[in-house]
């Protein structure tokens, strides 16, 4: 344990000091070796613990701040602030390079990646650290950085793609095309696929295994439009044994589901930002509360509707907050932040399918989450572009506030525009956020800055 914590500490103070730039990190003279750090495997495991750790405290993965913005940045949630704030400007699609949102989500990103790099540096490099140890600390950190940079590529387009900690290297570094980007996220996502084992680490999978490789390099094949390589890699999840779709709405976000493909773990028992950070009674909503638009996507049967979703009156005014998960006493021993979990497959192979005009085939994956709502179930014949809008009808009641799946969903599918019916302010180059500012100004490699900008 003194081992363990040691490692903890000296991988803390090296992210502390070595991030308080984005891309510009300046090296410590008196920093600790690395091959302290990574001595054994134990320290290495306490390093990559670290990481978890800061990937859950702050990310797009684990309910962080990110999360609701994107929520309130498209058609999910509205923003009940009555003064002006850069989140208000994102509510209204009013954003400008200087905001602070768009600065926290690139710098925050950016430091788990140079943690990341840190990482897979320190584990190549140690001589105490067995081959196959070395495989799954590579895999996991690896894998963390690709989801990293996908959000940014997503958010921002063009982006810097640093492999390492080199400071003379990332002080200038230049921004790659997005194109390049899925490339370059591809080769690392097969190479993490080929690196983890299908086998969890924890019984409580709160470690990533190949399977959710697999589910986000399915991710990155329908970014680049190459349906039948997404369809085969989700597949794979499909049709493997440890996942079993949760039949019970009221357990989804409990922690102990075979649907769950990965999930992070509170520490202490502490209740989750996803069950506080959308919490009022009693009040008009003090930040956030469901749109309209959202509310109207449901039926009233709808189990989701009735599990997830609390209504709220005051002063005759009934209000809608996001309930799903609900454990907010700071005992919580049952709730962990999902990742990634098997509805998601389903809907994505259902999307890979139709796009390759199986709709027969693809009905059953829609239906799934339907059934399981006690929805009426979708049937043959029916249009591949109603079946389209179906699916996204899924992603919107069955994702709701969670990591910006809906953001993701419609730029996708090539649908972000139809948010004008519900957001005035919206413009075509809202489908990217702007570079922030002061990262232009210390890099200069980073212009152009992003279209309307």
């Amino acid at each position: 344990m003194k081992k363990l914590k040691y490692a903890i500490f000296i991988i803390a103070v090296f992210i502390i000091t070595s991030c308080e730039k984005l891309i510009e990190v300046d090296i410590p003279n008196n920093q600790i070796d690395r091959t302290v750090v990574f001595k054994d495997v134990q320290t290495a495991n306490a390093a990559l613990a670290a990481l978890y750790a800061d990937v859950m405290r702050s990310s797009p993965i684990a309910g962080g701040d990110l999360e609701a913005y994107l929520s309130a940045y498209t058609d999910e949630l509205d923003d009940f602030t009555t003064v002006a704030s850069d989140s208000r400007d994102i509510f209204l699609n009013q954003q400008i390079d200087n905001n602070s949102i768009v600065y926290n989500a690139w710098t925050g990103a950016y430091k788990h990646i140079y943690s990341a790099n840190s990482i897979l540096e320190g584990v190549a490099g140690s001589t105490g650290i067995t081959a196959s140890d070395k495989k799954y600390l590579r895999g996991e950190t690896l894998l963390i950085r690709t989801i990293m940079f996908f959000y940014l590529n997503q958010l921002y387009g063009d982006i810097p793609y640093p492999e390492s900690t080199d400071y003379n290297v990332n002080n200038s570094i230049k921004k790659t095309a997005s194109a390049q980007m899925l490339t370059y996220m591809e080769r690392d996502l097969t190479e993490v696929s080929a690196l983890l084992q299908n086998e969890y680490r924890n019984a409580e999978r709160i470690y990533p295994n190949r399977m959710v490789a697999r589910l986000l390099l399915a991710k990155i094949y329908m970014s680049k439009q190459e349906w039948e390589k997404a369809e085969a890699a989700l597949k794979e999840i499909v049709q493997n044994p440890m996942y079993v779709m949760q039949p019970e709405v009221s357990m989804v976000f409990q922690k102990a589901g075979q649907h769950i493909l990965w999930q992070l773990k509170p520490h202490n028992n502490a209740s989750l930002r996803q069950a506080t950070g959308y919490y009022f009674t009693n009040s008009v909503p003090n930040t956030w509360a469901i749109s309209a638009s959202l509310i109207h996507s449901f039926q009233s049967n709808d189990l989701r509707w009735q599990n997830w979703i609390a209504p709220v009156t005051f002063n005759g005014n009934i209000y809608y907050r996001v309930e799903k998960y609900k454990n907010r006493s700071n005992t919580n021993t049952n709730e962990y932040s999902i990742v990634f979990r098997l509805e998601e497959v389903y809907l994505l192979l259902a999307e890979a399918l139709v796009q390759q005009d199986k709709i027969a085939d693809a009905l059953p994956y829609v239906n799934a989450t339907r059934q399981r709502a006690q929805l009426s179930l979708l049937k043959m014949p029916i249009s591949k572009n109603v079946l389209f809008d179906e699916i996204l009808l899924e992603d919107k009641r069955e994702f709701f506030a969670e990591m910006g799946h809906r953001f993701l969903d419609l730029k996708r599918l090539g649908k972000l525009n139809t948010l004008i019916t519900t957001k005035p302010n919206w413009k075509d180059f809202h489908k990217l956020m702007p570079i922030p500012q002061k990262e232009i100004l210390l890099n200069a490699n980073l212009q152009p800055q992003n279209t309307g900008y």
